[in-house]
């Protein structure tokens, strides 16, 4: 049970853009559940009912941890199983009847266009270098960039789901739908290297089948290894921000938008199926129009 705890916090970190301290939190709050659950003889997440975790709740009332504590772990215990249901680990989800306040929302950290750039610089060769997986790397971030796709999309993506005649990547997404994202000539260009010139060559081991990034091993790369890659070359751009493969997917959005694309068209881009998913990006759209207000008009 602890394992599956881990995997949802690293989903947490990677596709959910959550706050590091928040992350911190519900590891605690977790960890206290699934301490519980094994007192009460229950070492198995399918054999998870509502009465358990109600049971938890109320004791976390009797042993007098404030509301606010209490709404965090129930939003933490829900979250979780919501996972643990959606990724098919569990057959039902014990809290889909449990209500908890909905958070507020973090704004997503975006890059500029030019710490992109910087970033996307970092992946060349550097003297010495006797292996070229810089070009899988940089493949990677022009991937990320150029189509706003998820880390976990990344890692499913099959070579056959790039369409290099037509400049599209077909991607399955959440609930395995479907959707045709543009990728732009230099990301297409950056995979087409990789694709010809190092994949062959990482894949001799046979174990990445048909998977388009592969590890130093041949075997499809991982969701952390990605996340370290793009830690990586973000730190060797000297970017301060914490950027994350979900950072590319928030500037995608942003800057589409910044340069006047559809909000319905980012978000057939984005996979999101409820349009106020996308419109969290068009806050940061109104901040980019003011700070160019303070900047360029005389009143500002």
């Amino acid at each position: 049970m602890t394992s599956r705890m881990d995997e949802y916090l690293h989903y947490l970190i990677l596709e959910k853009n959550a706050a590091r301290n928040t992350v911190d939190s519900y590891r605690i709050d977790l960890r206290r559940y699934l301490e519980f659950l094994k007192q009460e003889n229950i070492t198995s997440l399918e054999r998870v009912k509502e009465k358990d975790v109600r049971a938890f709740l109320a004791l976390l009332h009797d042993i007098g941890l404030s509301p606010r504590s209490v709404t965090r772990a129930t939003s933490a215990i829900k979250g979780f199983h919501r996972f643990l249901h959606g990724d098919g680990i569990v057959e039902t989800d014990p809290t889909s009847l449990l209500e908890a306040p909905r958070l507020s929302r973090k704004l997503p950290e975006v890059l500029t266009h030019a710490e992109v750039e910087r970033i996307l610089k970092q992946a060349a060769a550097r003297p010495g270098d006797t292996r070229d997986l810089w070009i899988r790397d940089r493949a990677i971030l022009e991937v990320l960039y150029a189509t706003g796709m998820r880390v976990s999309e990344l890692v499913a993506l099959k070579r056959t789901q790039i369409h290099h005649s037509e400049e599209i990547v077909r991607v399955f997404g959440k609930g395995s739908r479907e959707r045709l994202i543009p990728i732009g000539r230099p990301a297409l260009q950056w995979v087409t290297r990789y694709d010809q010139t190092v994949r062959p060559r990482l894949a001799r081991s046979g174990k990445g089948g048909d998977a388009l990034i592969l590890n130093a091993r041949g075997g499809a790369m991982s969701r952390m290894s990605i996340w370290n890659t793009v830690r990586k070359y973000a730190a060797a751009a000297g970017i301060r921000k914490e950027v994350h493969p979900h950072t590319f997917r928030h500037s995608f959005a942003t800057h589409l938008l910044e340069g006047g694309a559809d909000l319905r068209a980012v978000q057939e881009m984005l996979g999101h199926s409820n349009i106020a998913t996308t419109q969290i990006y068009t806050h940061i759209d109104r901040e980019y129009l003011k700070e160019v207000h303070r900047t360029f008009h005389p009143r500002g």
